[in-house]
């Protein structure tokens, strides 16, 4: 896939553990270890803006477009 999900990289700047942001941002530890490692499909516009609220950062600190690879 061509977006590629940064959370962990947020998520350790700001030395919030997974479950932590879970709580706060109200989401499971699992739905966020899914977005996290790079398994989702999709993300909601709500649940993004808890998480950019959460850790201070914009959705271009989290979300990046790397182009595929074309065979």
């Amino acid at each position: 896939m061509a977006i590629i999900v940064n959370l962990d990289i947020m998520m350790a700047k700001r030395k919030m553990s997974l479950m932590e942001l879970a709580e706060r941002v109200g989401i499971t530890n699992t739905n966020l270890s899914i977005l996290k490692n790079n398994k989702a499909k999709a993300i909601r516009f709500s649940t993004l803006e808890a998480i950019c609220r959460e850790l201070e950062c914009q959705p271009g600190d989290i979300l990046e477009y790397r182009k595929d690879k074309e065979f």
